[in-house]
């Protein structure tokens, strides 16, 4: 949802706000914008492909602070798309302009705000090791987390806009006044909290003199994402006080609002307004609005026992039957990605936007034989059967139905029992959708063995096929996460060259884009298939600033071993990594030179 400029209405009238001294509190945390806002608000690289450690010590300070201040977080994560298509188009145009946020970054440099590809996996992974309690919603998150928030009588920390017209009992902190980098102490106790501002419904009708119950209506005719109304919007400005410049539409409406007791009284007046209606068309107009001020109507909480007991929530009535019994639990707990929702109740999916040049083909093309997998074991096979995949083409958000994918072992496991499917199996699926034998990974460490065999895909699958410097960088890389803890900012193999706001080695960046999209969708498959091969420390796979230097080096002559030439270990490793690889590499090609002459002797 959203309310478009209502958040720049009340940052600029800033009396609304209280300021408060936040500890010794349970706290709702809107878990996606507080993804997005962590990353965005520190200085972190988005143009080379994240970083990714560094992410991962930001989320830890942050989960610090509020323990220190005896606050209890509880995150919410969005689930599946809303099912009714009611937000569709506003999915496609947030879609479009990421798109060309992009392109620009790729193009001139910047920071347009991408969040890089596993950052969302970093996040969640991070959060589980950190013991915070995180439920996945089966939808939307945002009336859960109110209706939470709510019962309990906490805040809840976002800045979504929808927010500001929930009635939250103990209000809304907004992340941007969240001071959450510098603990303060008071009292004889030196007790720690966090400064911020507090915003309440209340202070919002106070000030602009309206009554409470009109304010969900108020959200609804100022358009918010599922009611669009373009004919009224312009109305609004007549009423808007002087001056009011950009924030005049909002200012207008509340100015027309104040004269409102009721929400059906002021609903009657705005159709009124439209001029001359159909009966019909009056009908549906007042049913978009009505619908439009129910979703600030708060159910009764559905986390509130999963939070304190474990109990599941209950499905949406159009998922039962679509969503399997054993993947709910690991469904709320955010183990198996939401994108499962939408392939099983919508056959539809969108894939994320990187820092890709607009020429460029979408590097999500590199790992579609990947999703192909996951949408056969997810919903069978069937020569009808398509999934719609909404992605990037050149410049523009294009759609292509992809058929399911039922080959070998994955033909022997349903849905319904797949959690009861042996090892053995699972693994086989996994291995057989990456093309790599099982003893190519012997001898590597247990949490490597995605990774690698994610790498032997790549290696493969990339369109162009990556030299060996991109290989060699990928690798060192990896090697870095493995044998450093600290930030990789600090390791003696990045030096202060690039910068994160600099524009990307186009090839370069869509070689490794296309790594990470192999790897997002391996660890979705993996996770669905109950992790055949163990989990890998996300953060740790890759390091967008230090490959993106590295390759340009190793290009000029420049030996991995002499880089590493201080970490005996590291050296090691980076060569039973790189054997691995290109082991499976020599194999994969003397199967095709078996193939071709097999052909020519027929």
């Amino acid at each position: 949802m959203g309310v478009q400029g209502l958040c720049s209405l009340i940052e600029a009238n800033s009396q609304i706000y209280r300021d408060v001294r936040f500890r010794d509190s349970r706290l709702v945390i809107d878990g996606c914008n507080l993804c997005y806002w962590l990353y965005y608000d520190s200085d972190l690289d988005q143009n080379h492909g994240g970083e990714y450690v560094a992410f991962e010590d930001l989320i830890g300070k942050f989960v610090k602070a509020l323990k220190d201040c005896r606050i209890e977080p509880y995150v919410v994560l969005d689930g599946g798309t809303d099912i009714t298509a009611k937000k569709l188009d506003t999915l496609k145009k947030n879609a479009e302009q990421q798109i060309q946020r992009a392109h620009a970054a790729a193009e001139k440099g910047g920071k347009e705000n991408i969040l890089p590809p596993l950052a969302k996996q970093v996040f969640k992974q991070t959060l589980a090791r950190l013991e915070v309690l995180v439920a996945q919603c089966f939808g939307e998150a945002d009336r859960e987390i109110a209706a939470l928030a709510s019962e309990w009588k906490c805040p809840v920390l976002s800045n979504d806009s929808d927010f500001y017209i929930f009635d939250l009992p103990a209000g809304l902190l907004p992340t941007p006044h969240f001071q959450w980098k510098s603990v303060g102490r008071n009292g004889p106790r030196k007790e720690s909290f966090i400064r911020c501002k507090s915003y309440t419904t209340s202070s919002f009708c106070t000030l602009f003199n309206i009554q409470p119950q009109v304010l969900p209506v108020f959200a609804a005719l100022a358009g918010n994402d599922y009611v669009k109304l373009q004919k009224l919007t312009s109305l609004w400005k007549r009423s808007a006080p002087a001056g009011s410049g950009s924030a005049g539409r909002l200012k207008g409406l509340l100015v027309w609002l104040k004269s409102f007791q009721r929400p059906r009284e002021a609903m009657e007046a705005a159709l009124r307004l439209m001029g001359n209606l159909s009966r019909q068309r009056e009908a549906e107009v007042l049913q978009v609005l009505s619908l439009g001020t129910e979703e600030y109507q708060l159910p009764p909480s559905d986390l509130k026992q999963f939070f304190t007991d474990g109990t599941v929530p209950p499905l949406l009535p159009e998922a039962v039957g679509q969503v399997p019994d054993w993947a709910r639990l690991p469904l709320t707990q955010g183990r198996l990605t939401e994108d499962i929702l939408d392939v099983l109740l919508l056959k539809r999916i969108g894939l994320g936007v990187m820092v890709d040049h607009g020429s460029l083909p979408s590097a999500h093309l590199t790992s579609r034989a990947l999703r192909q997998v996951m949408y056969g074991l997810l919903l069978g096979g069937g020569r009808r059967l398509r999934v719609e995949e909404s992605d990037r083409e050149d410049l523009g958000l294009s759609s292509c139905m992809v058929r399911p994918a039922l080959r070998g072992v994955a033909q022997q496991l349903k849905l319904d029992s797949l959690d009861k499917a042996a090892h053995s199996q699972r693994l086989r699926v996994l291995l057989e959708a990456l093309g790599v034998k099982p003893t190519r990974l012997n001898g590597l460490p247990p949490h490597l063995h995605l990774p690698v065999a994610v790498t032997c895909y790549w290696m493969r699958e990339a369109s162009p096929p990556p030299d060996r410097s991109l290989l060699q960088a990928l690798m060192l890389g990896l090697v870095t996460g493995e044998t450093q803890r600290e930030r990789v900012g600090n390791s003696a193999l990045l030096s202060e060259t690039t910068h994160c706001r600099q524009k990307p080695d186009r090839d370069v960046a869509h070689a490794y884009n296309q790594w990470q999209a192999c790897m997002k969708d391996s660890i979705h498959l993996n996770q669905l298939l109950d992790c055949p091969l163990p989990e890998p420390h996300i953060s740790r796979l890759y390091q967008g600033l230090l490959v993106h230097q590295l390759v340009p080096k190793l290009r000029t002559g420049t030996t991995p071993e002499l880089l590493l030439s201080s970490n005996s270990t590291g050296i090691q490793l980076y060569r039973d990594l790189q054997a691995a690889v290109l082991q499976s590499q020599e194999t994969t090609a003397s199967a095709a030179v078996g193939r071709e002459e097999n052909l020519r002797s027929l």
